[in-house]
């Protein structure tokens, strides 16, 4: 015998530490749903609305081009480079 208590003591002892790891887990895993579910909102609401997330609209599309940004500026005419 383990103890002075019974087997309904014993049963009770084993379910309940059974439902705590039970009920811990699923908070765990909801909780780390809802954390990424949270972010991913926050994610697309950043790239579908940048102006309510402290960006402007249309701010990121600015600059792309080479000659509106100055960047990789062509040394030659692209048609020369095709031709043989």
């Amino acid at each position: 015998m383990n103890g002075p208590s019974g087997a309904f003591v014993q049963g009770a002892e084993a379910y309940g530490r059974f439902l705590e790891v039970f009920i811990d887990g699923h908070w765990w895993v909801v909780g780390d749903a809802l954390e990424n579910i949270g972010k991913t909102t926050k994610r697309l609401g950043a790239n579908a609305y940048p102006y309510l997330y402290g960006g402007s609209a249309g701010g990121n599309l600015r600059g792309n081009s080479p000659q509106v940004s100055g960047y990789a500026a062509p040394s030659k005419e692209v048609k020369s480079r095709f031709d043989s």
